[in-house]
């Protein structure tokens, strides 16, 4: 079948591509020897000739690799695509010979050869590695949730192409895996990983899927496929502040940790640690959050004693300054907490709630109604209806300044809703909480009052020219018999 599917399509084409002009400067092809009497016998007979022998065999081989190489190399010609009427038949010509190296791979039913394995990828690096052209970015006034106005590649119509057939290459059942990663080795898979900065999210889409299937046939590859993500991680959090493909990075670990096994390896917890919670530092993280909220549910539904890791992370690079970032921060907790074990929250739960407290009392309304409406978590409520001992202590001065200060209304009255709940759930302790705010409201104002009188006192006393009085500091002097010595060091 290969045998025929080649004789009729690579020699057809190209006899055309002979016949025509030339396919961007490749050798023009070779026509296809004459057949032997031996070969077709009579004219309109039928071949009833005793079979091809091993030589004729190896001749064939060699024939339909020729024929394939020829191809590819017509497919190693780069043209300039940012003038689209310069070299338009040749373009055309590339991008007819690579649909027919598509076809011809998914109709394959041969293995592909190793001459004919370094072709492909030969070629694959040649029209997909390339530097991207510089562009002014716009980040001090894009939002932080947004994504930059896409940019589309002009020459997306032949890259396609070329990204088909790499995927082609790559799920097909005639590529060896053993032969072909001596060519598809660590260099190859870091230039690729290189093209995920890509503007276009066409190509990054066609890269994520590529990337997925790599990391499952080629099982040498996946030490340093995930190495060389976290080093991208690490730049882009450490240094550039910038990467296009973070999202599409994310959503293919999402898969590769879903296929962890348990118990966890060491490698894949600090990947977690180190690669993974620091995400949350730039700026731009809502264009990612939910690809890294995925990954890391993912970790602590194979693990859950590492909710507790997740969450001190979280609070290691809270925002201070940014409500937006803050709110996504909080839906992020949310989903954590409901994975959590009773055990890691009790380990966790003092700094949490000291900085839940902190956002009830946030001034933007959106804060505080997000932190408050944790409550409506009923996984979250019962944890803390069993520890409400530790948590209301350190709440309640919250909800007291809410219910007394807050400008917005709702939040007034979603407070009151959560001090009801506490109200239910423990009568004496809220009361208890309660007095105790009022003594520390009652020592506040007495401090306040004393700063305010000794103020005023020091005001009254500048007012009436008081100068105080400037204590000598001068030492005296050593009578003249003194020898000074200067202390020997040892």
């Amino acid at each position: 079948m290969w045998k025929q599917f080649m004789g009729k399509l690579s020699w057809k084409s190209m006899k055309s591509s002979s016949g025509g002009s030339g396919g961007g400067g490749s050798p023009p092809a070779k026509p296809p020897p004459p057949p032997s009497p031996r070969e077709n016998g009579a004219a309109g007979k039928p071949n009833v000739s005793p079979p091809t022998p091993a030589g004729g065999a190896g001749a064939e081989v060699r024939s339909r690799e020729d024929a394939f190489i020829q191809k590819v190399n017509i497919c190693c010609v780069v043209y300039d695509f940012s003038d689209r009427g310069k070299d338009s038949p040749e373009k055309e010509r590339k991008r007819q010979v690579l649909m027919s190296l598509v076809d011809c791979i998914g109709a394959a039913e041969e293995p592909l050869t190793e001459v004919m394995i370094a072709a492909c990828v030969r070629m694959f690096a040649v029209n997909l590695f390339r530097v991207f052209p510089p562009k002014v970015r716009s980040g001090s006034t894009a939002s932080e949730t947004e994504e930059d106005e896409p940019f589309f590649d002009p020459s997306w119509y032949h890259l396609q192409v070329v990204y088909e057939f790499l995927l082609r290459f790559v799920t097909s059942p005639f590529v060896d895996p053993k032969v072909a990663r001596k060519y598809v080795d660590s260099s190859f898979v870091s230039r690729l990983l290189d093209l995920f900065d890509s503007d276009d999210p066409r190509e990054r889409d066609c890269l994520k899927t590529i990337l997925h299937r790599i990391y499952g046939k080629f099982m040498g590859n996946r030490p340093f496929i995930r190495k060389a993500v976290s080093n991208i991680f690490y730049r882009f959090v450490f240094e550039t502040d910038h990467h296009n493909g973070i999202a599409e990075l994310l959503e293919v670990f999402g898969s590769v940790i879903s296929g962890f096994a348990k118990p966890l390896k060491e490698e894949h917890k600090l990947f977690l640690w180190k690669a993974l919670i620091p995400l949350h530092k730039p700026k731009m993280v809502g264009v990612y959050l939910p690809q890294l909220t995925y990954c890391i549910t993912q970790f602590i539904e194979k693990e859950p004693k590492l909710a507790g890791t997740v969450i001190r992370g979280l609070l290691k690079y809270w925002p201070v300054t940014n409500s937006q970032k803050e709110m996504m921060f909080l839906g992020e907790l949310e989903e954590v907490l409901e994975l959590i074990d009773m055990a890691e929250f009790q380990k966790c739960m003092v700094p949490l709630f000291r900085r839940i407290a902190n956002c009830l009392n946030s001034s933007h309304f959106q804060v505080a109604e997000r932190a408050l409406f944790l409550w409506n978590n009923e996984h979250l409520f019962d944890m803390i209806s069993q520890n409400r001992q530790v948590i209301l202590p350190l709440i309640y001065p919250a909800l007291e300044r809410n219910t007394r200060w807050h400008w917005n209304q709702s939040v007034l009255n979603v407070t009151m809703n959560v001090r009801k709940m506490f109200l239910d759930m423990d009568e004496k302790l809220l009361l208890s909480c309660q007095n105790n705010f009022q003594e520390e409201e009652e020592k506040r104002a007495a401090t306040e009052e004393r700063r305010r009188l000794m103020w005023e006192h020091l005001e009254r006393s500048a007012a009436r020219g008081y100068q105080p009085v400037i204590a000598d500091t001068s030492f005296p002097s050593l009578p003249s018999s003194v020898r000074l010595v200067a202390p020997t060091v040892t």
